[in-house]
């Protein structure tokens, strides 16, 4: 994995009523503790997001936080991280954590984690970046979102072209793997 140094994880600031979420969001950060990459997250301390810091930062890994203003109490900012950034809104955040990682990978979480799955998505279809993309599919929480896609190819609004630039699979080493051969 040696072009890619960090990855940018979107995930949900609750556990999910599931426990295999907050299982996968343990099992990434080993994963990324393992790659020994830098993780930069939203920078909170509860839900996947605080499982997904703790992990990576018990595997000795570098961990990045970018959490806006309005969200530190919100969220409650984690105050244990190698760097914390606190910024004016969620567009400064966005962009912090797209220009600080090498790819992006999107676990379990809500409107804001699928929301930034498609900012981030729509910027490499018009080419603002080259980075690779993956979606972590547990237990099957994006199955009605990928068949969606796979339709919306159908239906001729989405080319097939760019629905082969997520990466989709339900295992987070696997997944990486993947991630640093589309960087390379």
């Amino acid at each position: 994995m040696s072009t890619l140094r960090s990855i940018c994880v979107y995930c949900g600031s609750q556990p999910g009523r599931d426990p295999q979420h907050l299982a996968a969001a343990r099992a990434t950060a080993a994963a990324i503790g393992a790659a020994g990459l830098q993780l930069v997250y939203g920078g909170a301390s509860v839900g996947l997001m605080g499982a997904l810091a703790d992990g990576v930062l018990a595997a000795g890994g570098q961990v990045v936080g970018v959490i806006p203003e309005t969200l530190v109490q919100a969220e409650v900012a984690h105050l244990g991280l190698t760097e914390q950034h606190v910024t004016a809104d969620m567009h400064a955040r966005k962009s912090m954590m797209a220009a600080r990682a090498d790819a992006f990978l999107v676990l379990p979480g809500g409107l804001g984690s699928l929301e930034e799955l498609f900012e981030i998505w729509t910027w490499r279809q018009l080419r603002y970046h080259d980075k690779p993309i993956g979606l972590l599919n547990v237990g099957g929480y994006y199955d009605g979102l990928l068949a969606w896609l796979d339709q919306a190819v159908e239906d001729g609004f989405v080319r097939a072209p760019i629905r082969a630039m997520l990466r989709v699979d339900d295992d987070p080493t696997r997944l990486l793997q993947q991630l640093a051969a589309d960087a390379t």
